[in-house]
């Protein structure tokens, strides 16, 4: 019996060997060191934020979250540890390239130019790009922005967007590109810009957390629709399906809904409002067929 119970772990032991030379990429590197690396950020409200400088919360931090535990059974690992290196939209392709994070899920758009240098998982929630401004401010739309003052973050696809915008358009504006979300939405505030440009969830989210929500309208034709993943390596396809089955295993299971309410649809930290953000054709479309395509 003792001979037989010897054998076993022998070979139990030979197999969870084997299946560790088998692995490669992001798994292997997790397996070896039994940490893993996820980017976050300071202000993607309420995607993925840091809350009281004690933790991270947010849509896309709760499913990286569950990412990180299939990551974890997959691997067979009683416990992983989580590290967390702060990024912005000016450096998170970079940081993933280099291997000082393995996951990003936060508010970052897939498009055909960003596939030329990172992966991204099945798309998570799906946006349009409007304008955010005061009540009284007289800006109804993109056009009303012609030789004013407009701010966005650097990095993003919005920023682009509106760079573009005011070239092949001739509109005159003056452009400000801050580093985070709440630095744009401050310089907008202080009057030092009539309009911010962005993903019209992450402006509810602004919105939200403004010292008085109703000063400010969320406004103007979407002028993009654009999908967000979580950032993997390219050519690291073990990794990004298991990233990819999460996210089908949520919308498929009907969480992803229980989740999406959390978030844009009852209150949320740190100030407890609500972003009464419902939930459009375009993501109902996307929880029954999900997918990684890109939008744009």
């Amino acid at each position: 019996m003792i001979k037989l119970f010897a054998v076993a772990v022998m070979i139990a032991a030979s197999s969870n060997a084997a299946h560790a030379a088998d692995l490669t990429g992001t798994l292997k590197k997790i397996k070896e060191t039994g940490t893993i690396t996820l980017g976050v950020r300071e202000s993607s409200i309420p995607f993925n934020y840091n809350l009281g400088g004690v933790r991270q919360v947010g849509y896309s931090c709760d499913i990286m979250s569950r990412a990180v535990d299939a990551i974890k059974a997959e691997l067979k690992l009683q416990t992983i540890q989580i590290r967390e290196i702060p990024i912005t939209p000016q450096n998170r392709i970079t940081l993933l390239q280099n291997g000082a994070i393995d996951l990003e899920c936060s508010s970052t758009t897939n498009n055909l130019e960003r596939q030329k240098q990172v992966a991204f998982s099945n798309t998570i929630f799906i946006i349009g790009t409007r304008l955010l401004t005061r009540k009284d401010s007289g800006i109804k739309d993109v056009s009303d922005l012609k030789g004013k003052t407009v701010v966005t973050t650097a990095g993003t696809t919005s920023e682009r967007l509106l760079r573009n915008m005011n070239d092949s358009k001739n509109m005159g504006m003056n452009i400000i590109s801050t580093k985070e979300h709440g630095q744009s939405f401050l310089t907008l505030e202080s009057g030092r810009a009539v309009a911010f440009m962005m993903d019209d969830a992450l402006l509810f989210g602004e919105r939200a957390k403004s010292k008085h929500p109703d000063d400010w309208v969320v406004t103007g034709t979407p002028q993009s629709r654009e999908a967000y993943g979580c950032m993997v390596r390219r050519d690291d396809k073990p990794f990004k399906e298991i990233v990819d089955a999460t996210i089908v295993k949520l919308m498929r299971s009907g969480e992803i809904n229980t989740l999406y309410t959390k978030w844009f649809m009852q209150p949320v930290p740190p100030k407890g409002l609500n972003l009464n953000f419902g939930l459009s054709d375009d993501m109902k479309m996307l929880f029954k067929n999900p997918n990684d395509r890109a939008l744009e």
